[in-house]
């Protein structure tokens, strides 16, 4: 095979969130989050982890910057943490705050890499969680309140405005299955939540265009689901996929690009809610114009259908004992992934980033992509030469940008990729169980060391070119041939 060659304009960028990464939890004027009470509140997170430290970039972010220089990266997502520049997430804002991220900004604009600022990545000031939350109208108007503020402060350093990184998980996973802050288990508001969310987009979207002028470049990354039928041959498989494309995917992707919920939804649904939140106006207001689609990618979804009365089978990698995600789809089974899988439980199926960006090119002809996640958490070893040789990750990251550059030649209008993630950082509810990072955080010690994917990644991104796989495949990670219902 020959290698594949990705366009001369092609970004090459890696991603973090805040929360994950930034720690000095008290420092600096800094409010409490969602997530600080979350994880200090025992049973949520593993071991009891928490991201007061995480991996100290707040303190380390000059070395962070070097290392993307080094790396050749030619952008860098960051997230903006909420609490930090406005701590109790309305009123003046924190100038600490508003200072780390001025000078982070200007140093990777110094280093020649350009600013991809989400600003919000799931760490929501505490008071605004006090007052209802997302469930609750109003936080989408402070949100926009806060991206006003941002924008006034950062607009004339940033690239690129995300508003939103995964309102789904925001949504249901924050308040529906309660596995992530703010650990709510109520099905009805996590539809309200998602609805807040999406009006929070756009508002903010019009915030920040006031604000900056129309040219501001708004995206926003959702996490969309691949979701497959068990059994392609049957019916009811067939209808259970789609209802879990009606509550994951269009659920965003209805308002934000066509001014609607399907009706589909509304009705499978109408048994938790009557959908009151929706205002009118609302629609309007949520369909804003999006310079760039973002996509976050890790793997795929097999469901049937359960006959009624039969019990639960799989966990679809949400967890045993925990509540589920997918609220109104008590008839739905997520059926346990079959290998090959990463450390997170999740199956390595690249053929799902490609049928996902050329499904999205194909529904909305002229709405660039940009893959604003994609990585694999393995269980990476030390080597006595204190190097990390993370093999499995290297293929992972190959047939995903194999996938991404076979979307490209076939017509989808794809701008980028970035890695997840940078470094080793805070996983949520998996605390530091976990690592995504190209390179490795010591915890003990914060010394960062740069992966074998890193130095890989690395060559990638200068050269534009994919190079031609090995003869044969690595052990454990030949592609998935066809899903079992075991």
């Amino acid at each position: 095979m020959s290698p594949r060659q990705f366009p001369e304009s092609f970004v090459w960028g890696a991603a973090t969130a805040a929360y994950q990464i930034e720690g000095a939890a008290s420092e600096g004027g800094r409010g409490p989050s969602i997530w600080d009470t979350f994880s200090r509140t025992p049973g949520r997170t593993h071991g009891g982890d928490t991201g007061d430290v995480a991996a100290d970039h707040y303190h380390r972010w000059r070395e962070d910057v070097a290392l993307m220089s080094e790396l050749g990266l030619d952008a860098y997502r960051l997230s903006i943490s909420w609490p930090r520049v406005q701590p109790g997430g309305r009123g003046e804002l924190n100038p600490e705050g508003v200072a780390f991220y001025r000078d982070l900004v200007d140093a990777l604009l110094d280093a020649g890499i350009n600013p991809v600022v989400t600003l919000y990545h799931w760490d929501l000031p505490q008071e605004l969680e006090d007052a209802g939350g997302w469930a609750n109208r109003e936080t989408a108007y402070a949100f926009a309140d806060y991206a006003r503020a941002v924008a006034r402060e950062l607009g004339d350093r940033v690239e690129v405005w995300t508003t939103l990184n995964e309102p789904w998980c925001s949504a249901y996973l924050g308040y529906a299955s309660g596995v992530h802050a703010p650990g709510r288990t109520e099905p009805a508001a996590a539809l309200a939540a998602a609805h807040h969310l999406n009006l929070a987009h756009g508002l903010a979207a019009r915030a920040i265009r006031d604000e900056l002028g129309e040219e501001a470049n708004v995206s926003i990354t959702l996490n969309l689901h691949v979701t497959r039928p068990a059994d392609p041959e049957r019916p009811a498989d067939l209808e259970a996929a789609h209802e879990v494309d009606l509550v994951g995917n269009h659920i965003f992707l209805g308002p934000l690009l066509e001014g609607t919920y399907p009706v589909e939804l509304r009705q499978l649904t109408a048994h938790l809610t009557d959908w009151s939140f929706v205002r009118p106006g609302d629609l309007t207001l949520i369909r804003q114009r999006l310079d760039v689609l973002g996509v976050n990618y890790y793997s795929t979804n097999y469901v049937r259908r359960r006959e009624a009365g039969a019990p639960a089978g799989g966990t679809g990698g949400h967890g045993a004992g925990a509540a589920s995600p997918w609220v109104a789809l008590d008839r739905v089974e997520f059926l346990d992934p079959a290998g090959p899988l990463t450390d997170m439980g999740w199956n390595i199926e690249p053929e799902g980033l490609y049928e996902l960006l050329t499904a999205l090119d194909n529904a909305h002809e002229g709405l660039p992509l940009m893959v604003t996640e994609n990585g694999a958490a393995f269980p990476d070893a030390v080597a006595e030469d204190g190097q990390v040789h993370d093999a499995d990750r290297i293929d992972y990251l190959h047939r995903h940008l194999d996938a991404v550059a076979r979307a490209v030649e076939d017509g989808a209008d794809v701008r980028g990729y970035f890695v997840w993630s940078l470094l080793d950082n805070f996983e949520w509810a998996y605390g530091y169980a976990k690592r995504f990072g190209i390179v490795r955080v010591d915890y003990d010690t914060q010394v960062r060391t740069p992966k074998d994917s890193a130095r890989w990644y690395a060559q990638v991104a200068a050269t534009g070119e994919l190079p031609a796989p090995p003869d044969g495949e690595p052990a454990g990670l030949a592609p998935t041939a066809g899903r079992s219902d075991a």
